[in-house]
C-alpha cells in the first residue's frame, strides 16, 4: 500500500478499501463468533448525530430518511450529492477519532471489517455500530438496522419493500440462456482483483441470469491469478470504469481471453451501482440484466 494515499481516483480508494478490509475481515469475523465483539453493539438512543465510516452507510442513512442526522462521512462519499459537503472523518485505512469527537456524534456506523480501526473510538466513548456488508441480505438488514437506531424504522421498512418490488420488476426482464454466461468482474488489474462466492455482487450476477466465473473463491473479494483467469475463459468481462482495462488489453493475460477477442467486455457506467452495497443495487442489477441479454451462450 506504499504510496497509495497520494492517489486521488475513486478506484484507488475502492480497491484499497477492499484489500484492507479483506485483510482485516478474518480478525473481525473470528472475534464476532467468539463473542468478544458484536456486529451491532447496544445503542442508547435517541440518536441525533451520526458519522458514517464508509460511503455505503451514508447512502443507507439518507435512504431511510435519516440524512439530516449525518454529520460526518468517509472519503469518496459522493451520493447523495449533499453528503459530499460534510466533514470527512475516515479513509480506506484510518479513522480520525479527533475529527469525530469534535462533531459530537451520538453514533459512529461502519462495517465489521473495520473492527481493528475503531479502538480509539471506543476509548473516546463513541457509540459504535458495525454492520456486515458482504451478502445480498445484508443490504436490507442494514437499512432496517439503521432505520431502527435513527427512529426511522417505518421509513426503512417501506423503503425495503420498494426496493424488493423494483427488483421483482427488473427480474421479469431476465433473458433465459441455454447456458448461463460466466461473468468475471474486474476490480483491478495489477494485481487482478475480483468478487468471489459470498459477495452480494455474486448474487446479483446469478439473479441477472449469469454465473460468477470466480465462484471458486470462497471469499467475497480476493486477488485472482492470471493463470486461473485464462483457464476459466469467462464469457463476459465487466470492468470498473476507473481501472481503464482497455489500456492493458494488448497484454497478457487479457490477450488470451476469448471474451476480449469477441468484444464481450462491458464497462460499468458508474462503478458505485454495482460495487457499493446499498440502496442503488437495483441500478446495478438492471444494468447486469440488460448487459447479459446481449450475450449469446
Amino acid at each position: 500500500m506504499i504510496g497509495v494515499p497520494a492517489y486521488r481516483s475513486a478506484v484507488i480508494f475502492r480497491l484499497c478499501t477492499l484489500l484492507a478490509f479483506v485483510a482485516l475481515a478474518a480478525c473481525g469475523r473470528a472475534s464476532s463468533t467468539t463473542g468478544t465483539t458484536s456486529t451491532v453493539e447496544v445503542v442508547n438512543g435517541p440518536v441525533k448525530r451520526v458519522v458514517a465510516l464508509v460511503p455505503s452507510i451514508a447512502e443507507d442513512l439518507y435512504a431511510v430518511g435519516a440524512g439530516g442526522k449525518v454529520v460526518g462521512v468517509s472519503a469518496y462519499t459522493d451520493y447523495p450529492p449533499q453528503a459530499k459537503a460534510l466533514p470527512q472523518i475516515a479513509t480506506f485505512a484510518s479513522i480520525s477519532t479527533e475529527r469525530i469527537v469534535a462533531l459530537h456524534p451520538d453514533l459512529a456506523v461502519g462495517i465489521v471489517s473495520q473492527e481493528r480501526l475503531v479502538d480509539d473510538l471506543r476509548r473516546a466513548n463513541i457509540q459504535l455500530m458495525l454492520l456486515h456488508d458482504d451478502s445480498y441480505a445484508d443490504i436490507f438488514s442494514n437499512l432496517i438496522a439503521l432505520g431502527v437506531v435513527t427512529d426511522h424504522r417505518r421509513d426503512a421498512e417501506a423503503y425495503v419493500r420498494r426496493l424488493r418490488a423494483r427488483t421483482a420488476t427488473i427480474l421479469r426482464a431476465v433473458k433465459p440462456h441455454k447456458r448461463p454466461p460466466s461473468v468475471f468482474v474486474v476490480l483491478g488489474t495489477a494485481p487482478i482483483f475480483t468478487v468471489g462466492k459470498g459477495s452480494y455482487i455474486d448474487t446479483l450476477i446469478a439473479m441477472a441470469g449469469g454465473r460468477n466465473a470466480a465462484a471458486d473463491i470462497n471469499a467475497p473479494y480476493a486477488r485472482y491469478s492470471a493463470e486461473a483467469l485464462v483457464a476459466r475463459q469467462p464469457d463476459v468481462l465487466i470492468a470498473d470504469p476507473d481501472i481503464h482495462l482497455h489500456d492493458v488489453l494488448g497484454q497478457a493475460p487479457w490477450t488470451a481471453l476469448r471474451a476480449v477477442r469477441e468484444h464481450h467486455l462491458y464497462v460499468l457506467p458508474d462503478a458505485a451501482i454495482l460495487e457499493r452495497p446499498g440502496p442503488r443495487y437495483n441500478d446495478g442489477l438492471a444494468w447486469l440484466v440488460a448487459t447479459l441479454a446481449n450475450v449469446s451462450t
